[in-house]
């Protein structure tokens, strides 16, 4: 399996349904439009049939409220401002419970460890949707201190398990 980037020539945005509206949309709506815009960049999985989309995730930076993260990152990181982010990450209806989610949040990881490795951010960001909290802790990320929705992982923590 490989991600690829979102081609609104090839690909099908209108049949993706996660089952999530505002994941929906934005897809249709506004992901290559950010993406032309540099402000995001989005990855999908493709079915057999390339225009089907598997799911998909998007990638940018974030800021970081260095007083919302656990004293020791503060204290390893005081100069830090921004991380990256993984914006939105869904999977089609179609293919729940396949593995795809994990593969899409793996695949999601490793390029924020080659961005982090070119330009240098020490934490990656989630905020889960309802419900998605539990999947993003079994992969190691901790909720910020002040908002549980938020999530995060440490690149090194990242770089540790990708060995």
């Amino acid at each position: 399996m490989i991600s690829v980037m979102l081609n609104k020539k090839k690909h099908n945005r209108n049949r993706f349904d996660c089952g999530v509206e505002a994941l929906n949309n934005y897809l249709c709506l506004m992901a290559n439009q950010q993406s032309g815009r540099d402000n995001t960049r989005t990855f999908v999985l493709e079915d057999n049939k390339p225009e089907n989309i598997i799911g998909y995730y998007t990638l940018t930076m974030s800021p970081v409220n260095l007083l919302a993260l656990p004293k020791i990152i503060q204290k390893k990181h005081p100069n830090f401002h921004a991380g990256g982010l993984i914006a939105r990450l869904a999977v089609d209806t179609r293919y729940i419970k396949q593995g795809y989610g994990e593969w899409l949040l793996i695949d999601a990881l490793k390029k924020m460890l080659s961005a982090s490795d070119t330009v240098a951010f020490p934490v990656v960001i989630v905020d889960a949707k309802e419900g998605a909290i539990e999947f993003y802790k079994q992969f190691g990320f901790t909720p910020f201190l002040d908002l549980p929705d938020k999530l995060f992982i440490t690149v090194a923590d990242i770089r540790a398990s990708l060995k």
